[in-house]
């Protein structure tokens, strides 16, 4: 880090990696230094077999409230403008690609590529105050590439309600678009995601692998073409040593032991 404060902080937790962002001041503002910061942790955790699970976290007040735009404003460089959205593009890929699952630990505001992030994630728990927004458009700026994540996770009108208008909807309002799991009083939040972090770390992670690469391959294909997919996966599943070793903990009412363990 040369000396600076990381804008990325690591806590590793048995196999529950929690990844916050942490410009607080900036309202964990998604700049070039760090996207590139979550881009290597995401890099390197993904050849992490001892991490599970991931959280993402917002330090401070707020989740996170989309790119710097003082830093774009003060870079009226084509190239480096074009690059920091290829950047932040990489980066919700690179989250999207991960071979763990992803939690968006979600408090005080997730606009624009903040929201962005939390629709990038596998899946999402928010506090009751957390707010959603893709407010761009307020400024003269379309959330284009929030929309990629966004109508991912939301209906198509819902979605362009929130793009063209640029207003917030609260944590309930997100739950039941879909963008959000569930929601949890805000005093609640961190057991909430732990509990569910530590469940799904129970899992064989081998197959929680293969099932998120499945359903990511699967959703954007033909119906017949995403059963021909899907039925080659679960016959190259039934193959795997932990598929075998479930199977028979089931049957014999025992707790399975994974091979990772």
């Amino acid at each position: 880090m040369d000396g600076r404060s990381p804008l990325v902080e690591r806590e590793d937790d048995a196999h529950v990696t929690t990844l916050t962002l942490a410009r607080p001041k900036q309202r964990n503002a998604l700049s070039a230094p760090l996207l590139r910061e979550l881009l290597d942790h995401l890099r390197r955790i993904d050849a992490e077999p001892r991490v599970r699970v991931v959280v993402l976290a917002g330090q401070g007040p707020a989740f996170s409230a989309g790119h710097d735009l003082r830093e774009i404003q003060a870079n009226a460089d084509p190239q480096f403008r074009a690059e920091l959205f290829q950047l932040c593009s990489a980066v919700m890929l690179a989250i999207v690609g991960l071979r763990q699952p992803v939690i968006a630990k979600v408090h005080g505001i997730a606009t624009a590529a903040g929201c962005q992030l939390v629709a990038s994630c596998d899946l999402a728990v928010a506090a009751e105050s957390a707010r959603f927004a893709t407010p761009g458009v307020d400024i003269g700026l379309f959330c284009s590439t929030p929309m990629v994540a966004l109508t991912r996770n939301v209906g198509a009108k819902h979605a362009m309600e929130m793009l063209l208008t640029g207003n917030p909807i609260d944590a309930a309002e997100a739950e039941r678009l879909g963008l959000v799991n569930r929601v949890v009083p805000d005093d609640a939040l961190d057991v909430a995601v732990a509990d569910l972090a530590e469940e799904i770390a129970t899992k064989s992670p081998l197959v929680v692998a293969i099932g998120k690469e499945a359903f990511r391959r699967q959703r954007d294909l033909p119906l017949t073409d995403a059963y021909a997919y899907t039925s080659g996966v679960m016959a190259a599943n039934l193959a795997e040593p932990d598929a075998a070793e479930g199977i028979s903990a089931f049957l014999e009412k025992r707790p399975p032991i994974w091979e990772a363990e």
